[in-house]
């Protein structure tokens, strides 16, 4: 059974208070539903005779075994754990009263407040007012206080079940009704709590009723907890009764709570049995690590204290590798397990502290501090032996090293004097010119220097040998022998040194006077060999000259050359002879000359050969001067022809330039008279034709001969060319400006008088007298002849004058303006309206009214050129006369 008196002597009356002023706010009303009525009914009945049969007794009718107040007492006593006041035993309603009231005081006193419920309503055994009461009862000693993570009573024993059936499938609790209709939710509580006792993964979701059974039978069966609903009204109820949902669950709590205080004793004593076990095992690891960290110290101090020398360096290095070895091998771990040795140590007393343990003692011997002085005495041990290792490695690494070093300089020593005794007996220096012996004489000191710097080395080989005398070196012997050979060969080489040098000295003193003659040669030679090869190079030149001074200049030069032959041919006699007292003074001394001269590379035979080609070139270049003399007589003459006939045609073409432009702007008589005039003229020009053709024969013949100069006259063949064709062209342009004037005035009606006064302003304002005139000159043109003329006008006006923008007005763009402005003109309004005429006021013609209005050719020239009408009342074959008329006078006349 469900053990409440804990829970009840905890409450406090203003928790109660507060708690049960918010229970008691229950629906009354909803007691008349007759299956909530019937629910609260078994399970409120089940709840009071959970308790009451603990004192041996039950109740059957809860409205109506309440009435007399004992049953109700003696519930709250179990529930509450305390005694009430005597019950009165009588049976009269009075004596009835008395004990319910004392059940309600008892009740109030432990701070519920009771809303509407009187003991005469329960003496009377109203069952709405007995169910109320019962429901108070269980809020305040089953239910308040439930206290789940800060939420109590109905909030904490929600959360409480939420918490324990969160991890099931199918089950989702946020209520005391629908959540619990399919019974899931109380078969998980069950298996949360003793999976022993349900099959959870067997039930199905779609039988509410085999589940709530089941839950309701193993509760009871296994878990003391009574049956206090009935699966079946659960099931047919749309909504289970909450208070009959919550009194059954509290029981679960309630149950759990109980077997959870066993659980938490037992696992207290599992803990600490644990943590002594623990602690006992960490003892006996700690006791058995420490004498084997123990033990392999005492083993290892031994051979780290061991000196026992060795000879070769090798031998040394295998005990240091060994050395290291243990380093980095064997140490390591033994490191680490004295570490770990203290962590537990320290661990293991922490542990026995916070558990209120004695304090561990190791056995003798193995104290930390003991681990930790053996440790120490290792260390230093391990100190003084790897000390030792480097101090032997570097007394027989110095030994070795010495002997290294004595056979390295002697090998090098030998393969320097290696070739060297060879070098110093050789005789070159007898077949040896000067420079090459003054030469052998500077590589000579150069060794010189050589052989004085390895004297050092010579000294320190001697010196290394002795050291290693003097340490016992075990290859003495062969270190002696081989330093007394490089002794021996040091004297010899030293008297041969001498030797090489006296010869070399005496053999130069017999060269030196050859070379000074050898180098007269050359600095005599360089100079006469350059101007011979510099006469033959001008001998040889090509020359182009242009005019009769030029080749005179040339043929002048070259009789200076000849002149100066005749001083040079003494030079070339004297250089020879230096060349004949060398072969003197080497024959007469013995000495076997090694080659040519050594300064230069001329030889007198190239001398000889040189002198004798440059004469065999005099001749040849007398002749070809003269030839050249005679061409630039004959291209003179051919100059003055040309210049002669070239200044003739330059004044004519000059005159008649100027006559035409006289002419043009006079214009004496009619237009007809002045064009008559002009083409008699003409003819008169092209009359001198034949003199054009006679300079265009000389220029010919001037091409031919390049003469490329002439400085008989200014004109060139170009510029009389250009001047001719220009004055052709001026005539010709002329006459096109009287003809142009003539069908002007013929098709604008204009008078001779007229075109005279047009003619006259305008060589009035031409004031270059060029026959055109720039745009501010032909506006004051305009202004004289009573024009008005804004910007934009004039603007327009230079638009139909000057169309292309060159800035210049002529004299017929000047008549055609005047004539437009002063003459009436067919329009393309006019024309357009001749065309609708013929086409009978249609917006379009047909070719067959062309063809039959119009001259045939200019019937055909319409139809050619008007595009298909594509208008309003089009039909096949006619054509847009509107189109084309403004096309005929452009968008300017539209």
């Amino acid at each position: 059974m469900v053990d409440y008196h804990a829970a009840n002597n905890q409450s406090s009356t203003g928790g109660v208070q507060t708690y049960m002023e918010q229970e008691n706010d229950w629906d009354r009303d909803m007691l008349l539903d007759p299956a909530w009525e019937r629910q609260q009914r078994k399970t409120f009945t089940a709840w009071c005779n959970s308790h009451l049969r603990k004192s041996g007794t039950q109740i059957e009718n809860i409205e109506e075994d309440f009435r007399d107040g004992l049953k109700l007492m003696l519930l709250l006593e179990v529930i509450a754990g305390e005694r009430l006041p005597k019950p009165e035993r009588g049976k009269m309603r009075v004596h009835k009263i008395n004990n319910v009231n004392k059940a309600l005081d008892f009740i109030a006193s432990k701070g519920v407040k009771l809303v509407s419920i009187g003991a005469e309503e329960i003496v009377d055994g109203n069952a709405k007012m007995t169910l109320g009461m019962i429901w108070t009862i269980i809020l305040r000693f089953a239910i308040q206080d439930i206290s789940v993570e800060e939420t109590s009573a109905k909030e904490g024993l929600l959360l409480w079940c939420q918490r324990k059936t969160a991890p099931y499938k199918n089950v989702n609790v946020q209520n005391f009704h629908i959540s619990w209709k399919d019974g899931l939710a109380f078969n998980a509580l069950i298996h949360r709590h003793r999976p022993d006792l349900i099959d959870y993964d067997s039930l199905r979701k779609d039988d509410p009723v085999t589940n709530l059974n089941n839950a309701f039978e193993v509760a009871e069966k296994h878990l003391d907890i009574p049956k206090m609903l009935d699966a079946e009204d659960i099931v047919n109820t749309a909504r289970p009764d909450e208070k009959a949902i919550m009194t059954y669950v509290s029981s679960f709590y309630h149950a759990f709570s109980g077997a959870q205080k066993a659980e938490t004793a037992a696992n207290r004593i599992c803990k600490v049995l644990a943590v002594n076990q623990e602690n006992e095992q960490m003892m006996e690891d700690y006791e058995k690590l420490a004498s084997e960290l123990l033990e392999w110290i005492r083993r290892t101090i031994p051979w780290l204290e061991n000196r026992t020398q060795e000879k070769t360096v090798n031998d040394m290095q295998a005990k240091q590798e060994d050395f290291r070895d243990y380093r980095c091998v064997h140490k390591p771990p033994k490191v680490q397990e004295k570490c770990q040795l203290e962590i537990s140590f320290n661990t293991l007393q922490t542990k026995l502290r916070l558990s209120n343990r004695p304090a561990f003692m190791p056995s003798e011997g193995r104290m930390v501090s003991d681990i930790n002085g053996a440790w120490h005495t290792l260390e230093g041990a391990e100190k003084g032996y790897e000390e030792w290792i480097l101090s032997e490695i570097r007394r027989l690494e110095r030994l070795e090293h010495l002997a290294e070093k004595f056979h390295q300089k002697a090998a090098i020593h030998e393969s320097w004097t290696d070739g060297k005794e060879a070098m110093l007996t050789q005789k070159d220096y007898e077949t040896s010119t000067l420079s090459e012996v003054k030469a052998l004489l500077r590589k000579h000191e150069a060794f010189e220097s050589d052989l004085a710097a390895h004297q050092d080395r010579v000294e320190q080989i001697a010196a290394i040998a002795q050291e290693l005398n003097e340490l016992d070196y075990y290859d003495s012997a062969s270190v002696n022998a081989r330093c007394q050979k490089i002794c021996d060969q040091w004297d010899v080489l030293g008297t041969l040194t001498q030797n090489r040098k006296e010869s070399l000295e005496r053999t130069e003193k017999q060269l030196e006077s050859i070379d000074e003659l050898y180098l007269e040669y050359a600095k005599r030679a360089a100079p006469f060999n350059n101007w011979m090869e510099g006469a033959m190079e001008d001998l040889q030149d090509m020359f182009i000259v242009h005019n009769i001074e030029e080749i005179q200049g040339l043929i002048t030069a070259h009789e200076q050359f000849k002149s100066t032959l005749a001083e040079a041919n003494k030079e070339r006699e004297a250089i020879q002879a230096i060349q004949a007292e060398v072969q003197k003074i080497a024959q007469s001394n013995g000495i076997k000359l090694s080659g040519a001269n050594p300064y230069t590379t001329i030889t007198p035979a190239s001398i000889d050969s040189k002198w004798k080609k440059a004469m065999d070139m005099v001749p040849l270049r007398d002749n070809a001067l003269q030839d050249e003399l005679n061409k630039q007589n004959s291209n003179d003459t051919l100059r003055a022809k040309f210049a002669t006939q070239a200044n003739t045609v330059g004044a004519y073409i000059q005159a008649k330039m100027e006559e035409i432009g006289r002419i043009s702007i006079e214009m004496n008589g009619t237009l007809e008279d002045q064009l008559t005039h002009l083409k008699d003229y003409q003819k008169t020009i092209m009359s001198y034709m034949p003199e054009i053709n006679t300079l265009e024969g000389y220029h010919q013949l001037i091409q031919e001969a390049l003469i490329f100069d002439n400085q008989y006259t200014s004109y060139t063949m170009e510029h009389l060319r250009v001047g001719w064709e220009q004055l052709l062209t001026t005539i010709a342009r002329t006459i096109n400006e009287v003809e142009n004037q003539i069908l002007t005035r013929d098709a604008k009606g204009i008078s001779q008088e007229q075109l005279y006064e047009y003619r006259a302003s305008f060589n009035h304002f031409d004031k270059k007298r060029s026959g055109q005139m720039v745009s501010e000159d032909f506006r004051a043109l305009l202004i004289s002849t009573g024009n008005s003329l804004g910007d934009s006008e004039f603007a327009r006006i230079m638009g139909i004058v000057d169309p292309n923008g060159s800035g210049a007005v002529t004299f017929q763009a000047f008549i055609d303006f005047m004539s437009r402005e002063t003459t009436d003109t067919d329009t393309a309004d006019q024309v357009i309206a001749s065309f609708k005429i013929l086409a009978a006021d249609k917006p379009f013609i047909t070719a067959e009214e062309l063809r039959r209005e119009l001259p045939p050719d200019q019937a055909e020239y319409c139809i050619a050129r008007m595009a298909p009408y594509t208008g309003p009342n089009a039909i096949p074959g006619a054509l847009d006369y509107m189109s084309f008329s403004t096309a005929l006078y452009g968008e300017s006349d539209l």
